[in-house]
């Protein structure tokens, strides 16, 4: 007999998203003119460049079954560096960046080694993680740091036109690389399977022989390095480091994994369902935008809401997939 084939309850999570997404765009796009237009479509992009790049690495630490509060703040850290190091030091741009994303893979190299070495919940190691990294704002300096080398600022300013008053920032090409590098690595390297494996069931990984206690600290060596690249790109829009930049940024990145479909729980989630996400967190803030009347804090509530909507759907689908296992019930 030839079995039936059903839809794949596993998709189900980032079905939803799409079809929110969709139902966002298209009603902006009958209830507002100039809605649906190509840089509209880019500026989702554009303007979201940096939550892209949160969401690669905290979709990554997310399907493990981790968590990193520390993202906000280490950004926030990223851009004082950054400033400090171009205007305070006179070192050049590109060597300022590469010292940047280094001091976000030390950061997450010592949080991913505190919580798989010492058993620590990664709730408590990426808070401290918080704490610390948006103290040493402050110590590198209680002001903003605003930047004018000219290399700086012409690397920010550039634009990739795309046709008649439509362009990509140099921010967005960023982060659509990463977002492609992320979705291949998810896919078809060792390092994405074994931490889908961690998510899924990490007793079973490590009786499989994969490398988990390694896989774990990477991760959080690629939330850390994903954070800097972040914390560069929102310094191309701001050209100033500010200790209070990212502030609830944190939270902000785990909605749009959340409502991209990724588990809390982990085992389940895709680099395509968080771009999804931001889409619709994106798309949340143009439609108060059109509207006009709205205030912006009306996004938090929307964003509430759907989080709260994504956690029911998810325990439905959790409950779903207990039934399913051998002796479930």
């Amino acid at each position: 007999m030839t079995k039936r084939r059903g839809l794949n309850f596993n998709n189900v999570p980032l079905l939803v998203t799409i079809g929110l997404f969709l139902l966002m765009f298209g009603t902006g796009s009958v209830a507002f003119p100039g809605f649906f237009s190509l840089q509209n479509v880019l500026n989702l992009f554009i303007d979201n460049s940096y939550l892209l790049i949160l969401g690669v690495g905290m979709t990554f630490v997310i399907v493990s079954g981790g968590i990193d509060l520390s993202v906000g703040s280490v950004l926030a850290l990223s851009t004082m560096i950054a400033s400090s190091l171009i205007e305070h030091a006179h070192m050049n741009p590109f060597l300022a960046m590469l010292i940047v994303v280094a001091c976000g893979a030390t950061l997450g190299l010592i949080m991913g080694y505190l919580i798989q070495e010492f058993d620590i919940p990664p709730f408590i190691v990426t808070l401290a993680g918080l704490y610390l990294a948006r103290g040493l704002c402050y110590i590198i300096s209680l002001e903003t740091i605003a930047i004018q080398n000219p290399t700086f600022l012409a690397v920010a300013g550039w634009q990739l036109p795309l046709g008649p008053n439509a362009y990509l920032s140099m921010g967005s090409l960023v982060a659509i690389f990463l977002v492609c590098l992320g979705w291949f690595i998810s896919r078809y390297t060792n390092f994405g399977r074994t931490v889908f494996a961690i998510g899924g069931n990490e007793n079973s990984a490590i009786l499989m022989g994969l490398p988990v206690h390694r896989t774990k600290i990477l991760i959080y060596v690629v939330s850390g390095v994903c954070t800097a690249l972040a914390g560069i790109v929102f310094t191309f829009y701001t050209l100033s480091g500010y200790a209070l930049n990212g502030n609830g940024m944190e939270l902000d990145t785990i909605a749009s994994v959340v409502i991209g479909g990724t588990l809390l729980t982990g085992g389940i989630g895709s680099i395509i369902g968080t771009v999804l996400g931001v889409f619709v967190y994106g798309s949340i803030q143009v439609l108060i935008m059109f509207q006009g009347n709205l205030n912006a804090w009306w996004t938090r509530i929307v964003i509430g809401l759907l989080v709260f909507l994504f956690s029911v759907l998810q325990r439905v689908f959790e409950a779903h997939r207990a039934r399913r296992r051998p002796g479930g019930a």
